[in-house]
């Protein structure tokens, strides 16, 4: 959505990147600052025209948010294949730079203008504070990305977890457990994207969600763990069917 929400821009902008070979995407954070959330390099470029822009799913949902769009007001827009690059990455959310004023020219060119380096936070400024368990709904790229203010309580949480695969709708149930828990099995699988087991390699794990289905003592047995897992497993629908893979923390589904 956010990707779609910058692939077409106003007459000015849409020149200025057919020059450009990246873009630097920054979001609005306080007066005179902004909040840097990633790189993307610029590919080609084709014409939408009215019909063919209101058509994009992306731009007919941020319609219902208030947002104008192309109105109709010139023959085409161009749509910019916008790539999201490895470069500093993990600064997404934390790097905070000053924007030269006037604050109301929202696109600059990098070579005409100085963007000191105000503060590299130590935590995501993108993520809030950290719902209830029962609220996590995170996707793979959130995995590796996740707060550590959020390390000690998804340390402390053991229970039962579930992955939901979008592309298909079916799904997975796991047991965590062990010295790290939660959070020990969810950056496993934010390293990996399949947590060591076999079938969930053959899947993209972009498309993964994953949620907890059930939190439980920190000091209840891995036996009975794995119990609760076999009883959500069976409680669920269209399962992964999984081999048995076991680590410090988790076992998988059987």
């Amino acid at each position: 959505m956010y990707n779609a929400y910058q692939q077409t821009q106003g007459e000015a902008a849409e020149k200025a990147m057919q020059r450009a070979s990246h873009v630097a995407s920054f979001i609005g954070h306080q007066p005179g600052k902004a909040l840097f959330t990633g790189l993307y390099s610029i590919g080609a470029s084709k014409p939408l025209t009215f019909e063919e822009y209101w058509r994009v799913p992306q731009y007919v949902e941020m319609k219902k948010f208030g947002m104008k769009g192309f109105l109709g007001d010139r023959p085409s827009v161009l749509w910019f294949d916008l790539v999201l690059t490895d470069f500093y990455a993990s600064w997404k959310g934390k790097l905070i730079v000053e924007w030269p004023p006037p604050e109301r020219s929202w696109w600059r060119r990098a070579h005409r203008n100085t963007m000191p380096v105000l503060a590299v936070l130590e935590e995501s400024a993108l993520f809030s504070v950290m719902p209830a368990w029962d609220e996590l709904a995170l996707k793979w790229e959130e995995l590796r990305d996740l707060p550590a203010s959020w390390e000690p309580a998804l340390k402390e949480w053991r229970g039962i977890y579930y992955i939901f695969d979008t592309s298909d709708g079916k799904s997975y149930v796991g047991s965590a457990y062990g010295k790290s828990n939660l959070w020990g099995r969810w950056k496993e699988y934010a390293a990996s994207g399949h947590g060591g087991n076999s079938l969930l390699r053959k899947r993209d794990p972009v498309h993964f969600r994953f949620t907890i289905l059930q939190r439980v003592s920190p000091d209840m047995e891995a036996e009975d763990v794995i119990q609760l897992e076999n009883k959500g497993r069976i409680g669920s629908t269209q399962v992964i069917r999984t081999d048995s893979t076991k680590t410090d923390c988790s076992t998988s589904t059987r």
